[in-house]
């Protein structure tokens, strides 16, 4: 049971026609509606995306950000397509997979840190004590931010899979639930399902949000 559960996560073990990892790149297919000549729905409604997330990340990283809000906007727009190829049927959920949100998370970090220690030291060595920390505490403190900024693409990864992961299993579950059930308890269990399947709509914004957002947050502190 378990096993046939935890399978729907596996990319292995999906069915014959199933778009597995695949699904990541169809994203590119959107890319030929910027050349038409006139707009249309899809594109207005990317535009006024783009264009909103584009000015609250450069209010996020300030005057300094030098395009680095065009990335975090790409970062949302793709992780957002991720998140919701997941819940059509048939196609695995790549941004349920530590590898998929370590991918994105660790190289980020990892650029963000070498750029802050290369370009800003002195403020990346300040940045380790907070102000106003007694001088006894001073070594604890040390060791603090450094732990807390060493798990920071971690928590950024496991956050973005675990809740891809949860509203997944229960869909699961109840679907597994619905063999060989009366016709009210099915009927029950379909209007669950849809309630589900609109709440999961917005965890998968939600959670591309709050991906870009942190990562946002975390470069201003290098930039500024």
């Amino acid at each position: 049971m378990m096993t046939n559960l935890f399978s729907t996560f596996d990319p292995a073990t999906s069915m014959n026609y199933s778009l597995n990892w695949f699904s990541t790149s169809l994203g590119f297919l959107m890319i030929p509606y910027y050349y038409w000549i006139l707009p249309n729905r899809i594109s207005i409604l990317f535009n006024s995306i783009t264009q909103k997330l584009h000015y609250e990340f450069k209010l996020l990283l300030g005057p300094k950000s030098k395009g680095m809000s065009l990335l975090m906007v790409t970062l949302f727009i793709f992780i957002l397509f991720n998140n919701f190829m997941g819940l059509m049927p048939y196609i695995f959920t790549s941004s349920s997979h530590l590898t998929f949100s370590l991918t994105l998370a660790l190289p980020l970090w990892l650029s963000m840190m070498i750029f802050g220690w290369m370009n800003h030291t002195n403020y990346m060595f300040a940045h380790l004590v907070p102000n106003g920390t007694p001088t006894i505490l001073m070594p604890f403190m040390v060791l603090i931010e450094t732990i807390s900024s060493i798990i920071r693409p971690g928590s950024l990864a496991v956050r973005l899979t675990a809740n891809m992961i949860a509203g997944h299993l229960l869909m699961s579950l109840l679907g597994n639930k619905s063999i060989n059930v009366s016709s009210m308890i099915m009927m029950m269990i379909m209007i669950i399902q849809m309630i589900l399947m609109m709440f999961e709509a917005a965890v998968a914004m939600i959670q591309a949000y709050v991906f870009s957002v942190l990562t946002t947050l975390y470069s201003s502190e290098v930039m500024n």
